[in-house]
């Protein structure tokens, strides 16, 4: 959790910081527009890899260290191919906003945003290979420290590159990106050297040898990930869905939205950091032959998750006023964000049920059936009653809200009881 906090945290300072920035509503919208399209790519790409953390979990419950090694060795493949769609995602990013008809004044500034991003996509990739493989195995330390050396590293090197000093040009939002993809590649080399030489991966023999790709291993973790890379994509989709959708609405609404979001999202790493803890505990004891324990691990998951989102939820109810004055003091701004801010109060104990459930789901293998939930509930239901709402009934970004709400809330009660029927 507090890796998972961390991380996001370099989003949050992101957010800050180009609140502070000279015409501060196109900055936010453009960090937001072409932060969602960075998101939606790197999302397919976690659920891709995020197979190799039940795979490893179980494996290593079952004792079978050096065959877990070899699965994260041909996961390597994986994070390099992955790394080519998504650089070309971001390299024609422009054209995708022209065609969902943003706001055209956000676009040159989101296009450099995003190209300076794809500098940090092969090292992003990588990464995530080796902190799913390090989780999997129930050694979870590394996801901290990398993302608090994110949140160190991150804010100087934006502070130098947004904003022009030690006699850097002043690049703004693409200074962001810049930043960004520096930080990646610092947490990579941290990453390798800590896998490296921290005894408890020497079991794993995860450097022995070179494998070359082997289409068998490969294809039994492309059918695990592939599940969970669409259903992360689809469930990534209605917030990605919704910034794009906002944008069109102009730089006002969108930097409102982001700032809710971002705070959404920060608390959202709580229950994620808990779902991974889910999942490798259950695919641990699933590795042992103790379904029992698989069914406890997620239940009492279920059960920590709804104190987690009632803290979220109370500081969204009790002080929106001071969450916002933290991003920025702009009258409009904060009178918008506001109302999302108590419409994403509504929605923390089913986002938090939904990924918990999900990370319980996964420990088991069971991929694609929530899947087909996460179309259903994000795509079917919360992207289509948003939009309707919001264009059609001109109800602005609020509806977009209230559509997240329905998704979200239609999710964790279909995911919660597959969970709950599988582990019977």
């Amino acid at each position: 959790m507090v890796g998972m906090v961390a991380g996001f945290s370099m989003n949050f300072v992101d957010t800050l910081m180009a609140g502070r920035l000279p015409q501060k509503e196109i900055s936010l919208a453009a960090i937001a527009t072409g932060g969602a399209i960075w998101s939606a790519a790197l999302m397919f790409v976690i659920g891709l890899l995020m197979a190799l953390q039940p795979v490893v979990a179980q494996l290593d419950g079952a004792g079978n260290h050096p065959e877990a090694g070899a699965v994260v060795r041909q996961g390597m493949w994986i994070a390099l191919v992955s790394a080519v769609p998504f650089i070309f995602i971001l390299q024609s990013g422009g054209a995708l906003l022209h065609w969902i008809s943003v706001d055209g004044e956000l676009i040159p500034t989101a296009v450099e945003y995003m190209h300076a991003l794809t500098w940090g996509v092969p090292a992003i990739c990588l990464l995530l290979m080796l902190r799913f493989f390090s989780e999997g195995s129930g050694h979870t330390r590394p996801t901290m420290y990398i993302g608090l050396l994110g949140v160190m590293l991150n804010v100087p090197l934006n502070y130098i590159l947004m904003f022009g000093k030690l006699g850097m040009p002043a690049l703004g939002a693409q200074g962001c990106g810049y930043a960004t993809s520096i930080v990646i590649w610092a947490q990579l080399l941290v990453m390798f050297f800590y896998v490296c030489r921290h005894q408890h991966f020497k079991a794993f023999e995860l450097f022995r040898c070179w494998d070359w790709p082997q289409w068998l291993s490969i294809s039994k973790l492309l059918r695990i990930g592939l599940p969970i890379a669409t259903g992360i994509f689809v469930e990534g989709s209605l917030f990605v869905g919704a910034a794009l959708l906002i944008a069109r609405l102009g730089a006002l609404p969108a930097s409102a939205h982001l700032i809710a979001i971002n705070y959404s999202a920060l608390m959202f790493m709580v229950p994620l950091g808990l779902a991974s803890a889910v999942t490798t505990r259950v695919g641990n004891a699933i590795g042992r032959g103790d379904p029992e324990a698989a069914r406890y691990a997620g239940l009492i998951g279920i059960i920590i998750v709804l104190f987690t989102q009632t803290l979220s939820a109370s500081t969204m109810l009790l002080v929106p006023g001071f969450i916002i004055r933290i991003y920025t003091d702009d009258v409009a701004i904060t009178s918008i964000a506001i109302v999302l801010l108590f419409y994403s109060a509504i929605f923390q104990y089913a986002d938090g049920i939904q990924i918990c459930a999900a990370g319980a789901l996964r420990g088991i293998k069971d991929t694609l059936v929530p899947m087909f939930i996460n179309i259903l509930s994000y795509l079917l239901m919360g992207l289509s009653v948003g939009y309707y709402l919001t264009f059609n009934k001109s109800m602005g970004p609020a509806g977009m809200w209230i559509g997240m709400i329905v998704g979200l809330s239609f999710g964790a009660v279909l995911l919660l009881g597959r969970f709950l029927f599988k582990s019977r």
